[in-house]
């Protein structure tokens, strides 16, 4: 199921790369319309990092995202996993207007073993 989320860029971090060849980037969206507003953590993974290329801090957007959770070790995480990224400024964004979409597939398809991606 996918879900989206409106606000406005607080962070983008750079790419990590992991031993076993995984990437992510983490971003942070403070929402919007909330009376106590929220910074929510989201990644891109693998190639879908390259789509924040395109975006600064300070950005509206409206970011679309789906949910993974695990075990790993008796304990359970969630990750909110960024799919799409549309500026949502009068101005058309740093993206030049165009909506940053990569076609990849699902982002709850990897394999990373036991090293835990963050």
């Amino acid at each position: 199921m996918l879900y989206e989320m409106t606000g406005t860029i607080k962070l983008i971090s750079d790419m990590q790369t992991f031993p076993s060849g995984f990437t992510k980037r983490q971003f942070v969206i403070t929402t919007e319309g909330d009376r106590y507003p929220q910074d929510i953590a989201m990644n891109f993974k693998k190639e879908r990092c390259a789509i924040l290329d395109g975006f600064k801090a300070g950005e509206r957007v409206k970011a679309t995202f789906g949910l993974s959770g695990r075990e790993w070790n008796g304990k359970y995480f969630v990750d909110i996993d960024a799919i799409k990224l549309e500026s949502l400024d009068a101005a058309g964004g740093s993206s030049g207007g165009m909506e940053a979409e990569v076609d990849v597939p699902p982002v709850a398809d990897y394999d990373d073993g036991d090293v835990m991606p963050f």
